[in-house]
C-alpha cells in the first residue's frame, strides 16, 4: 500500500518556500505521492477555510515536478466543473508528460455556492457537469494523437455520497472518499464494487487514545494511526492520502509538527514489527 499527502497550497504560512520544504520532506520520507487542493476564487466561504495565498493546482504542481524526480503528483480534489474539461485534458496530459507519468488526477464536484457563483457555473448542476466533463476527459483522451500517454493519468473520484461512488465505478480509476470513521469506509468497501480504493483520512497525532465510533481514521495516538492503516491495506487500499491540516488556517505557519507526524508514520512503517 502507497501513502501520500495532501499538501496545504493555501494559508498565511504558505509560500514557495514552504511548498519546496513539502517537496522535499515528502521525497525524503520516501513517501509515494503529493498531492495539493483546488480553489479558483477564493470567494468568502472558502476562505473561511482555505485563505489566500491559494496556489493554483497545475501550476503548482508543475513547479514541484521540476523539483522532485520520483513522488507522484495529484490533486485532491481539482473541481471538475470549473474549467472545460478540453483545457483539464490538456493540462493533466501535458504534466503528465513533462513529470514522467508521475501525475494522478482526483476530481470532485465542489461545496463552495460562492465560488461557483463567480465562475458562472450552475452550482445545482455540479454533478450532472462532472458526469459530462468526465466523459469528455476519457473521450479526449482517446481520440488524440498521444492519447495513449494521456490515459495512463488515472482518475481518482472524490466524494463520500452514493453518487461520488456510482461516479468513480462509472467513470474512474479509483474511488477517493474524503476524511472518514474505519466503519463507514469497511461498510462503502463491501457494499460495492469499486474499480480500486484510494482514500484521505486525517493525520492528527495525539498523546493520549482517542475512543468512540465516531473518531475519524487518522486521529489518535500513533499506535492508533499504524493500526488504522493497516487495517485500511487489508481492506485494500492501494494507497492513503494522509492529510495533516484540521481547518484552522494558522496551522500553516507551524508545517514543522505535520512533517514530525508524517516522519513518525514514514519511520514506523519502514520497521518490521
Amino acid at each position: 500500500m502507497h501513502i501520500g499527502v495532501n499538501v496545504p497550497n493555501f494559508g498565511p504560512g504558505t509560500d514557495p518556500g514552504v511548498l519546496r520544504e513539502w517537496a522535499r520532506t515528502v521525497e525524503g520520507l520516501g513517501l509515494d505521492l503529493l498531492m495539493v487542493s483546488d480553489h479558483v476564487a477564493v470567494t468568502p466561504d472558502v476562505a473561511e477555510r482555505y485563505p489566500e495565498p491559494f496556489y493554483e493546482p497545475f501550476t503548482t504542481l508543475s513547479w514541484l515536478a521540476g523539483l522532485t524526480t520520483r513522488v507522484r503528483l495529484g490533486t485532491t480534489v481539482l473541481v471538475l466543473p470549473y474549467r472545460h474539461p478540453l483545457l483539464v485534458a490538456r493540462m493533466a496530459a501535458n504534466l503528465d508528460e513533462l513529470s514522467g507519468g508521475r501525475l494522478v488526477l482526483g476530481v470532485g464536484i465542489g461545496w463552495a455556492r460562492q465560488e461557483y457563483e463567480a465562475l458562472g457555473v450552475q452550482f445545482t448542476a455540479r454533478g450532472r457537469l462532472a458526469d459530462e466533463y468526465l466523459e469528455a476527459l476519457r473521450t479526449a483522451w482517446g481520440s488524440t494523437p498521444e492519447g495513449d500517454a494521456a490515459r495512463r493519468v488515472p482518475i481518482w473520484v472524490g466524494g463520500n455520497s452514493e453518487a461520488a461512488i456510482r461516479r468513480a465505478v462509472r467513470y474512474g480509476d479509483a474511488w477517493h472518499p474524503l476524511r472518514g470513521t474505519l466503519a463507514w469506509m469497511r461498510d462503502a468497501v463491501a457494499g460495492h464494487s469499486l474499480p480500486a480504493f484510494a482514500p484521505r483520512i486525517a493525520l492528527r497525532v495525539t498523546t493520549e487514545p482517542v475512543e468512540g465510533p465516531e473518531r475519524l481514521a487518522g486521529v489518535g495516538t500513533l499506535e492508533q494511526i499504524l493500526d488504522d492503516l493497516d487495517q485500511l491495506d487489508r481492506l485494500g487500499a492501494d494507497t492513503v492520502v494522509l492529510d495533516p491540516y484540521h481547518g484552522d488556517p494558522e496551522e500553516t505557519r507551524r508545517p514543522d509538527a505535520a512533517w514530525q507526524a508524517l516522519a513518525a508514520v514514514a519511520t514506523h512503517r519502514r520497521t518490521p514489527s
